[in-house]
């Protein structure tokens, strides 16, 4: 079979397999990559399969790669989506594009290309596709430190990906909360998202999430001082391959871990896991460089050399300081500050340590500030959302509204039309005998003569006449009669071409028209007729009637030239003839003598 044959088969599995694929991205995401892999191999150049398999390649190299390896394969997807005119496929590929950016600290770029998605993102995209969109615009503010906007979006994002229906994004959302409720203090009720994501994990075949939701609880047991609790996270996470089948390279914070660890008393751990930390890949995110820093101060502290413990702190000074660099977290940087003040104090620098708690108490009370906020915030962000989302609604309510009468005023044109060819019928159709009319014949006729004089084709014209009908209606009645004119009118309908026309020509004439046949030809299908017509048998009431017959008349354009009246007056006069001979034959102008039908 040709390649062209199975194509039209092969697009559509691989649009089902490019689909699949970003359905499962979070539910599954090792089957995911392979669907993915498998659409792009059979798409071709169709663009909505290549499109759904790189976007949910691209998304994949987001969590288990690097920015830079995720950009040009979402690119691709854009650009796909948008040769196939797939708005929705289109809008998530520039989220993933904003979702790099975040992540290569790109934080301004990143919350512009989300945010101008949102609108006809709000229009376009439904349950998990929107909630998808409104998680990226919500990692971006949270990026930059606005946790009181992050918030808001995250609810809203939460409310599209139910856990029926996400396919794992409501997992991911809890996540993503419990990190923004820690950036604002609130440890116990980020652990509390982070036991509900964990729990929707246990159902999914994500790796790499769970490691998230554990290192958020790691977080968060540090922060309450409980990081003896988190030794047993910190050892599950460090199990998972750092690759697509376990955390992979991105996010992989070590450098969390360490502190944790190193607070716990854990120093052969925490040692380890520092080194983990310098190894792993870097993005340039302002709280992973901090934290590194801390976490070695913390190493050498225990390690019993306070002066290095110092250095390894003042060599983010310029990022933690006044002012911090852009995108570090306030909880990262009151990390900092009681760290830095704490060493400060270990190596007798009281003035220092002072110093510096209070630069943290400012920290402290800007992060309770934002706490704050992110409660208003979130209560007026989710009131505009709402707006948005009625907006919506209401232009869903009035397409749904034109389409109904689209569909109204549909059925009403077709009713109309139904109507019109029914009046049509009606005015060219002969009701007894459903032939059609005499008026049928004056409009048809001579449109069938012009073609036939362009052709130089012959049109023969018959006149029929049942004989003797009169006696008919006056013996048996005038029912007996119309069901014997219903009755031929069937067998000489069923007798025609699809070309043929028949009319009832008046009483009880009929009228036959039949393009590109002479009058001979025509003459030997209406004996052949009469034959028929002679072998009927009727029971009128108990009275029998057969061998009935009929006289026709016939003439073709090539023997009586000239206009349609001269045509029918010729085999007029042919019947005329035929009944002066005695009925029950057919006879044609200028054609042989006709013989009756036999008895």
């Amino acid at each position: 079979m040709s390649a062209a044959a199975v194509r039209p088969k092969a697009r559509a599995q691989a649009r089902r397999l490019g689909r699949r694929a970003w359905a499962l991205l979070h539910e599954d995401s090792q089957r995911s990559a392979q669907l993915a892999a498998q659409a792009l191999d059979s798409a071709g150049d169709d663009p909505v399969a290549r499109g759904w398999a790189l976007l949910t390649r691209g998304f994949h190299e987001l969590f288990f790669a690097t920015p830079a390896e995720a950009q040009p394969v979402l690119e691709a997807a854009e650009a796909a989506f948008t040769a196939a005119g797939d708005a929705a496929g289109r809008i998530l590929a520039g989220t993933g594009l904003a979702r790099a950016a975040w992540r290569a600290g790109h934080y301004d770029g990143a919350l512009g290309l989300a945010l101008s998605l949102r609108g006809e993102g709000l229009r376009v995209l439904r349950g998990e596709q929107r909630g998808v969109l409104l998680n990226a615009i919500a990692g971006c503010y949270s990026a930059q430190g606005r946790s009181d906007l992050a918030f808001a979006y995250m609810y809203e994002a939460l409310r599209d990906a139910g856990s029926a229906s996400g396919h794992g994004l409501d997992a991911v959302l809890h996540c993503n909360l419990a990190h923004e409720l820690l950036q604002i203090g609130d440890c116990h009720e980020a652990l509390r998202h982070v036991d509900t994501g964990i729990q929707r994990c246990a159902r999914l075949h994500n790796p790499r999430l769970a490691s998230v939701l554990w290192i958020n609880r790691v977080i968060g047991l540090t922060e309450l001082d409980r990081t003896h609790e988190a030794v047993a996270d910190i050892h599950r996470i460090c199990a998972l391959p750092a690759d697509a089948s376990g955390r992979g390279r991105l996010a992989t914070h070590y450098e969390t871990l360490a502190i944790a660890a190193l607070r716990a008393g854990e120093t052969a751990l925490g040692t380890e896991l520092v080194a983990r930390a310098e190894a792993a890949y870097r993005a340039g995110i302002p709280d992973e460089q901090v934290e590194l820093a801390v976490a070695r101060a913390l190493l050498a502290r225990a390690q019993g050399r306070p002066a290095a413990a110092l250095a390894a702190l003042d060599s983010a000074r310029a990022l933690a300081g006044e002012p911090p660099a852009q995108g570090l977290s306030l909880r990262v940087r009151g990390l900092y500050l009681l760290t830095r003040a704490d060493q400060l104090e270990a190596l007798g620098d009281v003035a220092g340590a002072l110093a510096t708690m209070r630069e943290w108490q400012r920290v402290h009370l800007q992060r309770s500030a934002l706490a704050s906020r992110a409660r208003y915030q979130a209560a007026a962000l989710q009131t505009e959302l709402l707006r948005l989302q009625q907006q919506v609604d209401e232009q869903d309510a009035r397409r749904r509204e034109l389409e109904a009468l689209n569909l109204q005023l549909s059925r009403r044109v077709a009713e109309v039309q139904a109507l019109q060819e029914q009046l049509r019928q009606q005015a060219t159709r002969d009701e007894l005998t459903g032939l059609f009319n005499r008026r049928h014949l004056n409009e048809t006729l001579p449109q069938m003569l012009a073609l036939a004089h362009r052709e130089g084709q012959p049109l023969a014209v018959a006149i029929l006449d049942l004989d003797h009908f009169k006696s008919v209606n006056d013996r048996h009645g005038h029912p007996c009669g119309d069901r014997l004119l219903a009755a031929f009118g069937r067998l000489l309908a069923a007798s025609c071409r699809r070309s043929d026309v028949a009319c009832r020509y008046g009483g009880e004439e009929f009228c036959l028209l039949l393009p590109r046949t002479d009058a001979a030809a025509a003459r030997r299908k209406l004996q052949a007729l009469l034959r028929r017509w002679r072998a009927e048998r009727f029971d009128l009431g108990g009275v029998q009637l057969q061998s009935l017959s009929f006289s026709a008349g016939v003439a073709d354009s090539l023997a009586c030239p000239g206009h349609e009246a001269a045509l029918l007056k010729a085999a007029d006069d042919q019947l005329l003839a035929a009944k002066r001979q005695g009925r029950n034959r057919v006879l044609a102008a200028g054609g042989a003598p006709d013989i009756p039908a036999a008895a």
